[in-house]
């Protein structure tokens, strides 16, 4: 996916509350092999439309920038607390030959048509939606995805399950196989005896009629 950005020569509140004013989005574009980072502004509503696609929160992006083109990864961006305002966003240089860390969404599939759902009306709860990846930038792939159709009854899906794509490793920071997806079995509520219950009534109603 491709997107413009705009040299940007002045930094501070003022001049990012003017930035932004105007319609732009200041932000940053950090890392590469000198290691300076670029000041950038980009316009605001075109950079919105973008932050709704997945494809650009996880994959190799390339910014046009002065005539020239960057591969770049979306790192970080900063919302306004109430309004529809995107106030500064982050961007780091990817080089081809350097592994690269980075959160990749889970697309699940399937579940409905599993006996878990379809024999026996699970609850398909998933515990992870993104996982942490290691990989080449020509490597990265747009999403994971987990097929559900064969979850049965009180089953897991955890990550050594899942074939990851080649070249692709999952980054785990000293967790063990996670758990992606559980089948929890629906609750059922037993109703109350009412045979039961009406000896214990009468039993409470006699018991108060004595002095």
């Amino acid at each position: 996916m491709k997107f413009v950005a705009f040299e940007r020569t002045k930094q501070g509140t003022g001049a990012s509350r003017r930035l932004r004013n105007s319609g732009k989005t200041p932000g940053i574009v950090y890392g590469g092999t000198d290691g300076k980072p670029q000041l950038i502004e980009l316009d605001h509503n075109a950079l919105w439309h973008a932050l709704k696609k997945e494809v650009f929160h996880s994959s190799v992006l390339e910014m046009e920038l002065n005539g020239s083109v960057t591969k770049v990864l979306l790192r970080d961006f900063v919302m306004h607390p109430y309004k529809q305002q995107v106030q500064h966003v982050d961007f780091q240089r990817v080089d081809a030959n350097t592994v690269l860390h980075t959160k990749v969404a889970i697309h699940y599939s399937g579940e409905e048509n599993s006996p878990a759902v379809k024999a026996d009306a699970c609850l398909i709860n998933h515990v992870l939606n993104e996982i942490e990846v290691a990989c080449l930038p020509r490597d990265l792939p747009e999403f994971i995805a987990v097929d559900l159709s064969e979850l049965k009854k009180g089953a897991s899906v955890h990550l050594n399950d899942v074939k990851l794509p080649k070249g692709v490793k999952a980054v785990l920071r000293g967790k063990v196989n996670p758990v992606l997806v559980s089948a929890t079995p629906p609750v059922v509520e037993v109703a109350p005896d009412p045979a039961a219950a009406a000896p214990a009534a009468d039993a409470k109603g006699k018991g108060k009629g004595k002095k």
